[in-house]
């Protein structure tokens, strides 16, 4: 009995102790009230030490009872030494405030180089004082993201989804439904070329996200952003030069689980001509066999060596903190492919709404991606009125990949029962490299008391796309006895091919801003514009190359594709074909704003004025009416941005803007295009698109990390630019794929954006609802009285191209500061959208909804050390097209499923990666 009462005393004991010695708390910045992550909590003379959680809290467990005092630190903060007794009972209600050494508070769009202009509370800081509408991420948050590119990140941003490359990785941004072409690109805030030879749209994939210190996107206009956005702006904010001496390294390398399973497949790229026959020669030179190198053909199948990936960054501030210097650059070297089964449908017929599948392709895709990035920026503060600033960006992504694909007749010939059918194969290397340029000299003043503000930007900016020697090999085969085996080299069925573009912008930005005391409320008037010569040069040329000997049989008279003999036709003139051209676009802009707050309230509203001069000429016509023409137009682009602040960590917002869609260089020239799959026409009589742009946001940002956001958009666009397949009007069986503009289309949904951290754990979510419509013309066959098929055009109300209902993000996170953890598990889920508008009724081709789940983990050890892993598409989610309808006569070739035909589905497997990181 003695023992047991013994043994509760103690039992009590130890529970009152454990209860009675808790100390809990937050800390927080003095200025701004934002939680501190990471900041050290050390009780003297106890051996007991921790660190905040991603909320600013913090638990000491077990404390004696007595007075000690408590330390608290956090880097650039001024130490706190807190007098504290303990007592029995929680002291679960302690605030700590901290103040920064030297510190300043941070402006609206400044930051100040002591800032960590990486932190996440940076970026929610930002958002919450941003005048036009923008979400961000930061480059914390992309460093222990899963994702390597800029466009694999911005995956993540609520309205966003993005539009994959043949490897399964994001390339194309698609914000609030609205298609790549109706958003921009800037750099440091100012607008970078495409290196795209027919469209405006920059490729995201080329960028390496560690060279960022935060991405932005933006979604709505002021005006002094420049008036071609109506999904919104994407602006990549390099990294900029630390106060003190900072090192950032990192290594890594890891496999693709598809070369597990498979070999990859290559070509010596060594070999390859940059320049056409054409180029080196001459129009007038007749091009033989012994142009056209064989290493191109000389394809090798083996397992890929590992992927490398790795990234420097070194910065600092010197002279008393007024020069400040960083360079960074970024390498990646990656393997990637994909497995693809795609159906090939004949033309609707009367009898036949959804088209008949006629032949299956299986595809095998390899490619070998080298990514480089290279960053640097010099900036010099005179005093607190003048400031001055150079940086330049390059980034190159060379792509170096083998397509091969056997494809299946099912019109001819076929007898699945006995093994039978005809059979083609196609195998073709291609190497594309593109290259973004851009160097800004900027500058800041202030002048008349720091009343008026001068900036200025001088920009040289270049993008290039090269494909050179783009070489395609068909042959014939069979399937006999269910044996399949490749027989002789189709006639003209092989290719050689070079393509080539550059993009020239020289550009001048001005802005001046003048703050007046107009009844006791200050007024900043601000003025300027830009003025920007884009010089664009394209060049395209095609051979055919034919057997020599169309009798030879693989296996018997070659083996190697680099055996077969060709003769070669030459293209007329040399080069004859729309895609070579000159093409020039001169912008001019003004605009006037102004800017207020009233109480609460802050205003600021304006107008732009754009002037666009956009031109072309076809280097070699052919029977092309205008083979010089141009575009000019004026457009008026109003916009008011309203913030009132409901409290200190509320906002509501309410805007409208108006901006516009110009055509792409290539959308407006004049002639035709045969691609692999469909011809594809210029339309010259392609007017830029214009919209009416509403948004209506709630925010709160309970503290320095926290957000929750709920909005409401409306757009209303004018001749929107879509692209349909079309019958030619003197020969009707001949259908091509053109731009157009359609009437009025709508586009309106709601946004909904969370994020909450509680001690080490956190969530990130985000939601958005779109729904658009526009009405295009489609063509219905049907029976007639007389009983004959009849080809009748109707108006068909569809959503717009790449706009799905439903995008929403899913990242659950760990992070503890103390033992130097950071680990996310990322879902994004992108729903049904349509992927290829059809020229008939009822027939587009729409992409199925799919889950990407990716993860990240890193560890952290001291010295600055830490060790990550990433995984990517850890569920392989494939890409799957689909028409919504069966044909019941396709059931015995295609998967159908819920009164669906599969048409296309894509499979990527997984992605691991292992590295080091050091920083210091």
């Amino acid at each position: 009995m003695k023992r047991f009462l013994r043994t509760l005393f103690f039992l009590l004991l130890g529970i009152t102790a454990a209860h009675a010695t808790t100390i809990k708390g937050r800390v927080y910045d003095s200025k701004t009230g934002e939680t501190l992550i990471g900041a050290t909590i050390q009780l003297e003379k106890t051996g007991l030490v921790t660190s905040t959680g991603l909320d600013g809290s913090f638990e000491l467990k077990h404390a004696p009872t007595g007075n000690f005092v408590l330390r608290v630190s956090y880097l650039r903060y001024k130490t706190v030494l807190m007098q504290l007794e303990i007592q029995k009972e929680d002291n679960d209600k302690l605030k700590i405030y901290l103040e920064e050494q030297n510190g300043k508070d941070l402006s609206e769009v400044v930051i100040q180089a002591k800032h960590d202009g990486s932190a996440e509370k940076t970026a929610r800081r930002l958002e919450q004082q941003s005048v036009p509408l923008v979400n961000m991420v930061s480059g914390r948050a992309m460093e222990v993201s899963p994702d390597l590119t800029v466009a694999n990140v911005i995956q993540r941003v609520s309205g966003v989804s993005i539009e994959r490359n043949s490897n399964g990785d994001g390339q194309y941004a698609i914000l609030r439904g609205m298609d790549k072409r109706y958003n921009y690109t800037l750099v440091n805030g100012v607008k970078i070329p495409s290196p795209d030879n027919k469209y405006r749209y920059v490729p995201l994939d080329i960028f390496p996200s560690e060279l960022l210190e935060r991405l932005e996107v933006y979604k709505t206009l002021t005006p002094n952003m420049e008036g071609d956005a109506v999904g919104g702006v994407v602006n990549m904010v390099m990294k900029d030069a630390p106060q003190r001496l900072q090192i950032n390294a990192n290594i890594a390398t890891g496999y693709n689980q598809m070369f597990f399973d498979r070999n990859f497949m290559s070509f010596d790229a060594s070999s390859i001509n940059h320049k056409s026959p054409y180029d080196l020669y001459g129009k007038n030179y007749q091009a033989t066999q012994n142009d056209f190198p064989k290493g191109v053909r000389d394809y090798k199948s083996a397992s890929p060596a590992p992927n490398l990936i790795g990234g420097l960054s070194i910065g600092q501030r010197f002279l008393d903190n007024k020069l400040g210097v960083i360079v960074a650059g970024s390498y990646q070297n990656t393997y990637r492919g994909s497995n693809s089964t795609f159906y090939n449908s004949a033309v609707v017929d009367a009898s036949n709404k959804y088209g008949k599948i006629i032949g299956l392709s299986e595809r095998q895709y390899s490619e070998q991606q080298k990514r480089y990035g290279l960053h640097g920026k010099i900036d010099y503060i005179f005093n607190p009125q003048n400031k001055i600033s150079l940086y330049n960006t390059y980034v190159n992504l060379v792509n170096q990949q083998v397509r091969d694909v056997k494809s299946t007749d099912f019109s001819t010939d076929y007898d699945p029962s006995i093994g039978k059918a005809e059979l083609s194969y196609t195998t073709r290397s291609r190497l594309t490299e593109q290259q973004i340029y851009n160097s800004t000299l900027h500058g800041d003043h202030k002048l008349i008391g720091d009343r008026l503000k001068i900036q200025w930007s001088a920009v040289y900016s270049s993008a290039k796309n090269d494909v050179p020697d783009n070489t395609s090999i068909s042959l014939s085969g069979k399937k006999i006895d269910f044996t399949d085996q490749r027989t002789v080299v189709k006639t003209n069925g092989s290719s050689s091919r070079w393509e080539r573009n550059t993009d020239e912008d020289k550009a001048g930005y001005l802005d001046l801003t003048y703050t007046a005391d107009i009844a006791g409320t200050n007024v900043d008037f601000s003025a300027g514009g830009l003025y920007r010569d884009k010089q664009r040069a394209s060049y395209y040329n095609n051979y055919t190359l034919t057997p020599a000997n169309s009798a030879a049989l693989y296996g018997k008279d070659f083996i190697n594709y680099t055996d077969i003999a060709f003769s070669i036709q030459n293209p007329a003139g040399g080069v004859s074909n729309p895609l070579t051209n000159n093409a020039s676009e001169k912008l001019t802009a003004g605009y006037g704003m102004f800017k207020f707050t009233s109480h609460d309230l802050q205003v600021v509203g304006g107008i732009r004025v754009e002037h666009t001069n956009q031109g072309f000429e076809l280097l070699f016509p052919a029977e092309e009416k205008f083979p010089k023409g141009e575009q000019v137009y004026t457009d008026y682009l109003p916009s008011l941005n309203l913030k009132y602040g409901l409290s200190k960590h509320e906002n509501l917002r309410a805007s409208y803007f108006r901006s516009l869609n110009r055509p792409g260089f290539y959308e407006i020239l004049p002639g035709k295009v045969v691609n692999e799959e469909y011809q594809e026409r210029g339309n010259p009589d392609l007017k830029r698109a214009l919209a009416d742009n509403f948004d209506l946001r709630y925010e709160l940002f309970p503290n320095g990390t926290d957000q929750f956001l709920v909005g409401a958009f409306y757009k209303r666009i004018k001749d929107p630019i879509e692209y349909i397949f079309k019958p030619d009007e003197t020969r009707g069986q001949d259908i091509y794929y053109s731009p157009g503009n359609f009437g009025v289309a709508k586009n309106y949904g709601i946004e909904l954006d969370y994020i909450k951290f509680i001690s080490k754990l956190g969530i990130k979510a985000n939601y958005t609802y779109t729904h658009s419509s526009i009405t295009t013309p489609k063509s219905s066959r049907v029976i007639n009285a007389s009983g004959s098929p009849e080809n009748l055009i109707v108006e068909q109300t569809r959503p717009l191209y790449g706009q799905s209902a439903h995008v929403a993000n899913l990242s659950l996170l760990y992070k503890s500061t103390k033992k130097k953890w950071d680990a996310q598990v990322a879902a994004s889920y992108t729903g049904p959208r349509i992927n290829t508008v059809s020229q008939f009724v009822d027939a587009d081709l729409w992409q199925e909804g799919f889950i990407q789940m990716d993860a990240s983990v890193e560890k952290g050890f001291k010295n600055g050390l830490s060790v990550f892993i990433k995984a990517g598409n850890l569920l392989n989610t494939p890409s799957r097209l689909f028409i919504k309808g069966t044909n019941p006569g396709d059931a015995a070739f295609a998967k159908q499923v819920d009164g669906r035909t599969i048409i296309r589905d894509d499979e990527y497997k997984q992605t691991y990666l292992l590295g080091l990181r050091y920083k210091l």
